[in-house]
């Protein structure tokens, strides 16, 4: 049994997560800027404070904390939101375990799959591959070099860089179940997914196996918005119709932010196959029968 403290436990991933960490035994302790529940503690980044309860005796820490990529059009405030959000809420976990000197056995972050950039590429991205220079790949490299300070203190790792989530609770795939469905823009952009049990397994594994360092956490099978839209189509019984909405309309709809629905490339799961993990839903229509 590990005591686990989960940033952004109330969250899509932090609700499914915690449920299956306290299945497994785990102690897991959240932290909240309005704590209700008995597990939940305080902080306050503005203030630089951690209720101390929430740190005494931890083992890892799983930061899953960072306001969301598409909840709202991509201003210059938002942009400062999002990416502040990851970093300064990670440097603050980082400033009270180096200032405690807590010896915890790992860090464990989220990232995005659009650490590569948002674009449509032949390429098949390995965790090895340089950084977009957009802005999600900005602020996929400022999150990681967050979670990657604690490395000066010798606490291992791991970061986990997560395409679209699909979960029965909400999220994206609540989105795009429209009575009809169409492909976005070209078609052709690729989405990375992973099924939610198969994503918290990966957070799972960071604490119980040695599963330390980069990994790309999505799907081996592959999809394009053409091919994404035609399953889900099929699985939940709505009318699928080829003609996709244009590219203009969700710039206009949507502005800068329209990129994540319109570019999209391929993820290599060929690490964390070789780290002995094994896919529940390897494939797009087992995952969404599912769910």
């Amino acid at each position: 049994m590990a005591n686990i403290l989960i940033t952004g436990g109330t969250g899509l991933v932090g609700t499914r997560l915690t449920a299956l960490l306290t299945e497994r035994k785990h102690d897991v302790r959240i932290l909240s800027r309005s704590p209700q529940a008995e597990n939940e503690f305080k902080w306050d980044i503005s203030k630089h404070f951690i209720d101390p309860k929430a740190v005494e005796n931890i083992d890892y820490i799983i930061h899953l904390a960072g306001a969301g990529i598409a909840d709202e059009r991509w201003t210059d405030q938002r942009k400062k939101v999002i990416i502040s959000s990851r970093v300064e809420t990670a440097n603050l976990l980082f400033n009270k375990i180096k200032e405690q000197n807590i010896p915890l056995k790992g860090f464990i972050s989220a990232s995005g799959s659009n650490y590569y950039g948002a674009k449509t590429t032949d390429k098949i991205h390995k965790e090895t591959d340089a950084v977009g220079k957009d802005f999600l790949g900005e602020v996929c490299e400022q999150w990681e070099a967050a979670a990657n300070q604690f490395k000066e203190v010798d606490i291992p790792v791991t970061i986990l860089r997560t395409g679209v989530v699909l979960s029965k609770e909400g999220g994206a795939l609540e989105k795009m179940k429209t009575p009809v469905i169409t492909p976005l823009g070209s078609g052709q952009q690729y989405m990375s997914w992973i099924h939610i049990d198969d994503l918290c397994s990966l957070y799972i594994k960071a604490v119980e196996d040695d599963f330390i360092g980069i990994y790309n956490a999505t799907s081996p099978e592959y999809h394009t918005s053409k091919t994404f839209s035609k399953t889900l189509a099929t699985a939940i019984k709505r009318l699928y119709v080829p003609v996709a909405v244009p590219g203009f309309l969700l710039k206009l709809m949507f502005g800068e932010l329209a990129i994540i629905l319109l570019e999209g490339s391929r993820l290599s799961s060929e690490k964390i196959v070789q780290k002995g993990f094994v896919f529940k839903y390897r494939e797009l229509k087992a995952a969404l029968e599912n769910l």
